[in-house]
């Protein structure tokens, strides 16, 4: 990195490693695809274009490269999903509706390197035979929009899109599609939904899992942005090569997104597993704001349970304080929380974990597709009762309730937005019930939105 020059204050920090960033804010650099092609922009699509397309897949595989937008599925073995002897077209989508409140990295990727996005979906379309590729992109990024656009223009003028790529055989189109800004495209069968023209309803997985029955009921592929770019790099290094980067099985560089409650919030690359919280938070963002106490951290997005700042963790024979957490998935997932979309939201003691909550819960309850009766019904639920909370009209039983209504959404829906909007809920009143039910009134009855009492009156009780 000692060779490139960045925007003067937006030099990367030392503990970062830049692939996927590594022209994000760099000096000089602009988004067109002659300024690409300079710095050795499609190179690795020539390579990959020389390679049979399993053994593209067989390298993604033995990268180790695991989905960078939530749930950590390894790529290649997503891929090796598709049926095989398959007649179909195989469709790729690249998942850029970029929703995860705490979540600000692909944009930043589409805005100031376009190219390195539409080389990576190229080279991932050789590799699993998709002939057509779609960026699902949200509406409220119509200058990313409008970037990609042009740079399919100018990949096209190239020879790097349309009919007989590089005169290997091979056609591609990509299209963008922009969305019309709802949480739930996020999910993949919902995505696939809207860009049919559909209201984004999840599909029942099974059967619809898109690798079998997706876009049109075709084979189809849905990565996101950060995902589908580091299949660059695995064609650049080798799948083995970039395995050593980072640890084994949280392999490559993982693009964080930090907010809240430091010193320097921002984007940083990192080796995943090579900081830990503490180093994230103290070293890397320049530690909590002055005269502030951690009170907790969402590591994953808002989706993502929270954890707690004063708490211990066992993690195998290891006891672990919040400072001592590896930021990989596997460490986080058995801290209780999970890695997710990579938006670590830093919470101190300024903050009141009422509010918190009912942030996060009038999101959800924003966002619901409406189609689960647990989720459609439950995530208004939690608002109205952490409404409640927040404005000093709750009982300490309403915290109980709360957290019934959440348990009751979880695992009950069709999508995993039931857990999305419920595992913030469960984990807060799990880790802060005191904290909670000191800002309610012993006073107050807790028949007011209590489901019982209200189903009771109807006569449905």
């Amino acid at each position: 990195m000692s060779d490139l020059k960045y925007i003067a204050g937006k030099e990367p920090h030392p503990r970062e490693r830049r692939m996927i960033f590594k022209n994000v804010d760099r000096e000089g650099w602009d988004q067109s695809i002659d300024t690409y092609e300079k710095d050795g922009g499609y190179e690795m699509l020539k390579k990959a274009l020389k390679m049979e397309p399993g053994d593209i897949t067989s390298e993604v595989k033995a990268g180790g490269l695991r989905g960078r937008g939530g749930a950590g599925f390894p790529t290649g073995v997503k891929w090796g999903f598709l049926p095989p002897n398959n007649e179909k077209p195989v469709y790729l989508i690249c998942n850029a509706d970029e929703s995860e409140p705490g979540t600000f990295k692909d944009r930043y990727i589409i805005h100031q390197d376009p190219h390195q996005l539409i080389e990576g979906m190229v080279i991932s379309c050789f590799a699993v035979n998709a002939k057509l590729a779609y960026i699902y992109i949200r509406e409220e990024f119509p200058e990313g929009a409008a970037i990609l656009e042009k740079a399919i223009e100018e990949a096209h003028a190239k020879g790097y899109l349309g009919k007989d790529i590089l005169g290997t055989g091979f056609d591609l189109e990509i299209y963008v599609h922009r969305g019309a800004g709802a949480y739930i495209c996020g999910e993949e069968t919902g995505l696939i939904e809207s860009l049919e023209g559909k209201r984004p309803y999840p599909r029942i997985k099974p059967p619809y899992f898109p690798a079998a029955m997706g876009l049109y009921l075709c084979p189809t592929i849905v990565n996101n942005v950060e995902t589908l770019c580091h299949v660059k790099h695995i064609i650049e290094l080798g799948g083995e090569e970039w395995a050593k980067i980072g640890k084994p099985n949280n392999t490559g560089t993982r693009l964080l997104c930090v907010s809240g409650d430091v010193q320097k919030p921002g984007y940083y690359e990192v080796e995943v597993g090579s900081l830990t919280m503490g180093e994230l938070i103290n070293d890397v963002c320049g530690g909590l704001k002055e005269g502030r106490k951690l009170l907790a951290v969402i590591p994953g997005g808002s989706s993502a349970k929270v954890l707690r700042g004063d708490e211990t963790y066992q993690v195998g024979d290891d006891e672990l304080t919040i400072w001592d957490i590896p930021m990989d998935f596997d460490t986080l997932a058995a801290c209780g929380s999970m890695a997710g979309s990579g938006g670590v939201i830093v919470i101190d003691d300024s903050r009141s974990i009422s509010w918190v909550l009912n942030n996060i819960n009038a999101f959800y309850a924003h966002e619901s597709c409406g189609q689960c009766t647990p989720c459609r019904e439950g995530s208004l639920w939690m608002k109205k009762i952490t409404d409640r909370v927040v404005a000093g009209k709750a009982s300490p039983q309403d915290i109980d309730t709360l957290y019934g209504v959440a348990k009751n959404i979880d695992g009950r829906t069709i999508c995993a937005f039931g857990e999305a909007c419920s595992w913030p809920t469960e984990s807060f009143v799990e880790k802060f019930k005191d904290e909670l039910v000191a800002d309610t009134k012993p006073e107050l009855s807790d028949d007011i939105l209590n489901p019982e009492s209200e189903l009771a009156a109807a006569g449905l009780g």
